[in-house]
């Protein structure tokens, strides 16, 4: 099955005046997977009893922060390319080159910031947040299929993404060793795929071993997932970072998502450990799950005490006469 993107990687193009108007499906996709799970995330916080606030405000830092720690952790390891460019062209994420373990490392920071900056808990918002975290990274990742690019070595395994000629790195832009019609393994598709199995297996372990989990741990689990996962599928890649400051395939060197992903791991194995040898404090008690009445409840209807001899004449009337002198001057025996 060939899996072919769209020929304009562009959602839509228009012009406003003199000035040019365009939206690029990758930006869409990374916005649109940064909104929805933002929105559950919010929804995650409020029933921790968090502010949901919070969240939205946190996620709007954390996207500003993302972007910017992607494109220097890209530009850093790929700068024999951009050392002659001007400052503009080095900070324009629009000239290509953004990196997925630069945008961890912006995100979390914004959050360390907006915690400490209110006084809130890092990995509580932490916890609430990663399950959500990795769908964004699974809608995003289907930008990289309309920009055509993070794919893999040649397949054969009969289903694969088609990669035009322009979009192509070497040796793949050879047609005659590469026809068009070769198939390429669509790597962004395995890691959107394993990105959303993580976010699976990331709730089923919150809901399964609820009595067993300490703050920090689904922070710490999402470390091992992806990067667990990152790092075979890194191995595929025809344009990867490499430790040698040159792009491509890494032959001859290492791949720096695969190191990255390494120490990923390392950091949750390790954390996962020491969070489960050190005392167990009341912070670490998860919050109750949020209970919804069974249908929309409606509060009563503030009532006063009734005497016997108030009861009486209802009944007799069909109506409450109260006595002329004072409320509390009444008959309460029953």
């Amino acid at each position: 099955m060939e899996l072919y993107p769209p020929d304009d990687p562009f959602l839509f193009q228009i012009m406003i005046g003199s000035f040019p108007f365009a939206l690029r499906w990758y930006g869409a996709l990374i916005v649109g997977g940064a909104m929805i799970a933002a929105q559950w995330a919010a929804n995650r916080a409020a029933q921790r009893g968090q502010d949901p606030e919070h969240v939205w405000n946190l996620v709007m830092l954390g996207m500003v922060m993302g972007i910017m720690g992607a494109r220097l952790y890209y530009v850093a390891f790929e700068w024999p390319r951009f050392a002659d460019k001007d400052i503009l062209t080095i900070l324009n994420p629009a000239t290509g080159g953004l990196a997925i373990h630069g945008a961890i490392i912006g995100a979390v920071l914004a959050a360390l910031i907006y915690t400490r900056r209110h006084n809130l808990n890092l990995f509580e918002y932490l916890d609430i947040t990663m399950p959500t975290f990795m769908l964004a990274q699974a809608i995003g990742r289907w930008g990289n299929f309309f920009n055509q690019e993070a794919y893999g070595r040649p397949t054969d395994l009969g289903i694969g993404v088609v990669i035009d000629a322009p979009y192509r790195v070497p040796p793949y832009n050879d047609l005659d060793a590469y026809p068009p019609s070769t198939l390429f393994h669509p790597t962004f598709l395995y890691e959107s795929l394993w990105n959303l199995a993580g976010v699976g297996l990331l709730i089923a372990i919150e809901r399964r071993f609820r009595g067993w989990l300490r703050r920090g741990d689904m922070v710490l689990l999402y470390a091992v997932i992806y990067g667990l996962g990152r790092l075979w599928i890194e191995g595929m890649r025809t344009d990867s970072l490499c430790t040698d400051l040159i792009g491509g395939g890494c032959d001859g060197s290492l791949r720096v998502a695969q190191l990255a992903s390494i120490v990923l791991m390392l950091i949750g194995v390790v954390g996962l450990w020491w969070n489960h040898q050190r005392p167990m404090t009341i912070d670490d008690v998860p919050a109750p799950a949020e209970v919804k009445p069974l249908y929309d409840e409606e509060p009563a209807v503030p009532t006063i005490p009734i005497s016997s001899t108030d009861l009486r004449r209802v009944n007799q009337t069909s109506e409450l006469v109260l006595p002329d002198d004072d409320v509390t001057k009444r008959d309460t025996t029953s």
